[in-house]
This record gives structure tokens, C-alpha cells and sequence, in this order.
């Protein structure tokens, strides 16, 4: 670590221990922010302005140690009811009786999203900056090259999913919580290390919480939410601080939205087997379903031709090709009507002089770096987990090859906790890595990307 730093300018990074809160020692979301003496009614009262009626079955339902055993029972009832009739589907979805906390949890592409040292991670598209979330729910931003570390905080910045910088702007940040939609505007010159909350906007649309995920389109204009409760994805104005509802019955909510990274598409996974493509001309879609489970990661390739996708209980990584003949007819997108399996993931035993390692399984997130040439994958934890991430080489044209080419291995015993790639780095690729320890890792892959090898650039 200390090498990289000297190497890269990287600021060497470890979450405290003292933000994170196990899940034992977890106060509800709610009460850590209003007085301990006050009653259970009045909590709930509270919560009707935060989250309407679901707030307040959801608030009694927490507190089932102050209120008789019937009234909890009730409100679990009538929480699913609710949530059942926001959703507008008459199925029983069994993610829709869980607690926030447990949806959020469920649906999160952090490994451990209850006891991770971060909660969300985000590298901006353009500057060389990032920011995450602790436990605490705090937002810590780092510019690359600058001591400044500006900390954002809100009473409504709870429960935190999801983080998204705008492209095409330095400053502002989109914060998923769990009632509504926090827009941050950090200002990169100023000097300020705790913004006001007169640098946030609130963006909160009723039945649509929590919010899992959030995607910008390229060009900055549309910010797109998602959640697991909620049939629509909400195409949010952030100037007018309005939203249309993108809705499609079937699927019981919407957990993972990405735009593609030539606007024309939009991925949208949901929580039951059901995934959805949608085409941002005329906003239709195309669907796809997988009966082993839902789908759990995916990634675009930087043309936005080619779809890479995990299925929750598969050790398998799929691939849609979207032909771009076909596509903006406003009929047909033009995705391939079968997904093709392009790489085994199975569990494989490695031996070496002193240890066996085994690596493999089903996937819990994948990034795919904006060269198109390298593909991190992070698997889902497990007991005799070995805490590797698995890289491969990639290459789009002129047909889709992914092959192995090493693994990131954490320190001592650590697991993985979130992956991700740095936009635009100019050397190759560079991969982070947040370890359950709260280590912060810069796992630097130097090549020449092919692009430039063509344009004789290197």
C-alpha cells in the first residue's frame, strides 16, 4: 500500500472501525435521530411525514418491545399489504414483507451491506475523485491530490444504498436513501469540509423507498432510481425536481438500473427472475427471464452493444449482443433472443507450493472498465472463502472473448466488500477494492489498450 501511494498519488484509506456499527449494536434508522424518550405513537407519527403509511407500520414494527404482540402482528400485515398494493402486482414477493434495512441488504452489490465498513461507493466519470458512505451513514469525498476531505451529512441521509456522481458536472452527487433521493452539490474549490444542508436538494416520490439504485444517463440530464418495492423506475428531472414513472407490471419492483454508456439503453433488473432492457427513444422494452433465480450484477459493454449479466444462483456470467441495425426502430431493441453463457465460474481448487486456495462460485458484482479490456468479478461470501477477485482479460471486437488472467488477493484474511473500476485512467485500468477490514486497495493493471495499439498511440 505504501508503494502504491508513492507510485500513484492515491490517499492511502482506512475506515475507522469507530463509524461502523455491528449489527448487533444497530439502532432502527429512524429512532437514531429523534429523542429516546419519546413514545412509540409519536416515532410513528413521525414517520408518516418521512414514509406515509408503510412508515408507520414499518416504525410499530420495529419497536414490537413497546407495543402489545397483536399490534405488531397486525402492522406486519398490513406493511405487506401496503407494500403489495404499491407495487400494483398480486403476487406475494417474499422481499416485500422483509424491513428496509433487510431489502436494502438483500439487493445491495456490497457483500455485507449490514456490517461492510462502507455502505455505497462511487469513482466520478470524469474527475479523479470518489466518495463513499460509512455505517454511520456519512459521506466522505476524496479529490486525488487534495488533503480537503469534505464529510455530508443530512437527517434524511439514512440507510444509504447507492451513490452516482452527475457526468458532465464536477460537483454534484445523487444519494440513495431510504425515503427519498439526496442531491449533493460539493463544490471541488470549496474549502468547506461539512456542506450545509442548503447544498441539498430532497427528491421523494410516494411508494418509491427505499431506493437501491441510481443511474445518470452520459449526458447528466436524467437521473434514473430504482426500487425493489416499486414496478416503476422514476426518470427524475433533478432541475425541476420532477419524475415520470417508467412502469411494466410483473416482477414486484425494480432493484438495479444502468444506463448503457452510449444513452441508448437502459438495463433494469428486478427482484424475481424478470429482467428488462429498455430503449430511450420511444421507452420501450424487451424482457427476459431466467427461472434458476434473478439477476443479481450486470455491466455494459463502453459501446453499449454488448450486456454481461450474473443469475443469482448460477456460477455462470451470460452475454446479450444488441444489434445496432436493429435498434431504434421504437419496435424492436434488437437484443439477441438467447443469452450466451461466455464464462464458467465454477468453484476450481488452486494448488500452490504451500496451500490449496478455491476460488469460483456465483457472483455477487462485476465492473467492466471503460476500455472494454479487463472484467473484475467479486463472488458471493462464503465461510472457507479465499477473498479473491477474479480478473479477466477482455475483448469486444471483432467477437466477444473474456479469458482468466489473474486474481487480487486481500490482506491477511480479508473479503471483498465492493469493486470497482476508476473512469478514464490513463495508464491501463485501475481497479479498487474495499476489504472488510476498511482497507481501501489500488490494484493498478497496466497494458496498452488495443484501441491504441491500432492507432499506433502508445
Amino acid at each position: 500500500m505504501q508503494t502504491q501511494k508513492q507510485v500513484l498519488g492515491y490517499p492511502l484509506i482506512t475506515i475507522s472501525k469507530e463509524t461502523t456499527r455491528s449489527l448487533a449494536q444497530r439502532e432502527n434508522a429512524k429512532s437514531a435521530f429523534l429523542p429516546r424518550d419519546e413514545t412509540v405513537w409519536k416515532r410513528a407519527f413521525h414517520a408518516w411525514y418521512e414514509g406515509g403509511l408503510s412508515g408507520v407500520f414499518e416504525e410499530v414494527v420495529n419497536s414490537e418491545d413497546e407495543v402489545p404482540s397483536w399490534v405488531s402482528s397486525a402492522s406486519r400485515g398490513m406493511l405487506t399489504f401496503v407494500r403489495l398494493t404499491s407495487s400494483l402486482h398480486g403476487s406475494l414477493f417474499p422481499h416485500l414483507a422483509l424491513s428496509n434495512e433487510d431489502i436494502i441488504a438483500a439487493f445491495s452489490n456490497i457483500t455485507d451491506w449490514n456490517k461492510s465498513p462502507v455502505k455505497a461507493f462511487a469513482w466520478h466519470p470524469h474527475t479523479p475523485k470518489f466518495a463513499y458512505t460509512q455505517q454511520d451513514d456519512s459521506i466522505r469525498v476524496h479529490l486525488i491530490g487534495s488533503e480537503l476531505v469534505p464529510i455530508l451529512k443530512h437527517k434524511l441521509q439514512k440507510n444509504v444504498a447507492d451513490l452516482a456522481w452527475q457526468p458532465q458536472c464536477s460537483s454534484v452527487l445523487a444519494v440513495a436513501c431510504q425515503t427519498c433521493i439526496l442531491i449533493w452539490h460539493v463544490e471541488p474549490t470549496s474549502l468547506a469540509t461539512r456542506p450545509s444542508s442548503s447544498s441539498v436538494q430532497v427528491l421523494h416520490h410516494q411508494g418509491h423507498s427505499p431506493i437501491t439504485s441510481l443511474s445518470w444517463n452520459p449526458n447528466g440530464d436524467v437521473l434514473l432510481s430504482a426500487s425493489p418495492v416499486d414496478t416503476a423506475m422514476m426518470a427524475w428531472d433533478v432541475s425541476m425536481e420532477r419524475c415520470v414513472p417508467l412502469r411494466r407490471m410483473g416482477g414486484g419492483g425494480v432493484s438495479l438500473v444502468a444506463f448503457s454508456p452510449d444513452c441508448s439503453k437502459v438495463f433494469a433488473a428486478t427482484p424475481s427472475h424478470i429482467f428488462r432492457v429498455w430503449e430511450t427513444t420511444h421507452w420501450s422494452c424487451e424482457m427476459w427471464s431466467y427461472s434458476s433465480g434473478r439477476c443479481v450484477a450486470a455491466c455494459w459493454s463502453p459501446d453499449g452493444n454488448i450486456l454481461l449479466f450474473a443469475i443469482e444462483n448460477e456460477p455462470v456470467i451470460y452475454s446479450l449482443i444488441f444489434s445496432t441495425s436493429q435498434f431504434g426502430t421504437g419496435e424492436d431493441i434488437g437484443g439477441s433472443q438467447r443469452a450466451i453463457a461466455c464464462v464458467d465460474l465454477s468453484e476450481v481448487t488452486l494448488e500452490s507450493a504451500d496451500c490449496q486456495t478455491r476460488v469460483g462460485g456465483c457472483v455477487q458484482a462485476m465492473c467492466w472498465d471503460d476500455t472494454g479490456e479487463r472484467l473484475a468479478v467479486m463472488f458471493k461470501e462464503r465461510r472457507d472463502d479465499s477473498g479473491l477477485v477474479a480478473l479477466f482479460r477482455t475483448r469486444i471486437l471483432p467477437v466477444l472473448e473474456i479469458l482468466p488472467c489473474g486474481f487480487v488477493r486481500g490482506p491477511d484474511s480479508d473479503i471483498p466488500q465492493h469493486i470497482a473500476f476508476q473512469p478514464k485512467f490513463e495508464k491501463g485500468a485501475l481497479l479498487s477494492v474495499v476489504w472488510s477490514s476498511g482497507k481501501l486497495s489500488y490494484v493498478p493493471l497496466y497494458y496498452v489498450p488495443g484501441q491504441a495499439i491500432g492507432q499506433h498511440q502508445f
